[in-house]
């Protein structure tokens, strides 16, 4: 019976996908090592309290998502995700905090994360969260895009060519000064695209616009709580 259940315990640790948390509080790391230890399919592989450790260890460990807290500063973690995207580590990263505002979460999605969630979620969210990046699914929790409701049906085919354009480099996070510049136009020429973009798309705001572009092409599907 000891042997069996040693080698039950073995099965189960291979095939659990890992999960490396880099979080600047010592109480959420304990929390989610002792959710994790209940989550079939899914296990803890360690903390670190710095990016720069969180980095290593992924590079050597490989995990298969990495938990980080947006409290670590979001300029940061969009370096981070670009650095790990550059270095070819094959890791799903998951940000989660308080406060996630619409600009900050698009950013990091275009920046290569993998989840999205509040701090202040459901425990059973984090997990249907990291099982859901580590499938490769990009999981956003439902309510971060206040009117995510609206960006449902997208009418992007009424758009002209330039149009397409101009909410394609949207999509890819430029500003409209950058816009301008990749399309050789004036800053004024980009507003009055977005203007006409929002009209016949029913889009508020570049944030609803670049998020309806990134579903539609299914990079991205907004789900709600568990």
């Amino acid at each position: 019976m000891n042997e069996f259940c040693v080698k039950e315990s073995c099965v189960k640790e291979t095939t659990a996908k890992s999960v490396l948390v880099c979080d600047t509080q010592p109480v959420a790391i304990e929390g989610v090592r002792g959710l994790l230890a209940r989550s079939p399919g899914l296990r803890f592989a360690g903390a670190v309290c710095s990016l720069d450790a969180a980095f290593e260890l992924a590079r050597s460990m490989t995990p298969a998502a990495v938990v980080l807290d947006k409290a670590l500063g979001t300029s940061a973690i969009i370096d981070w995700l670009r650095r790990v995207a550059a270095s070819g580590i094959a890791t799903a990263p998951v940000v989660w905090g308080t406060g996630i505002n619409e600009p900050e979460a698009l950013k990091l999605l275009q920046a290569g994360a993998r989840g999205i969630l509040r701090r202040t979620s459901a425990p059973e969210t984090l997990v249907t969260c990291l099982l859901a990046a580590t499938s490769g699914s990009t999981w956003m929790e439902e309510g971060i895009f206040g009117d995510s409701g609206k960006l449902i049906q997208p009418r992007r085919s009424h758009l002209t060519p330039r149009e397409h354009e101009v909410a394609e480099l949207v999509e890819k996070g430029l500003r409209n000064r950058d816009i301008a510049r990749n399309l050789m136009i004036q800053t004024g020429t980009v507003k009055i695209h977005l203007k006409h973009i929002f009209e016949k798309t029913g889009v508020r705001g570049r944030y609803g616009l670049a998020l309806n572009g990134l579903r539609q092409k299914g990079t991205i599907a907004l789900m709600p709580a568990a």
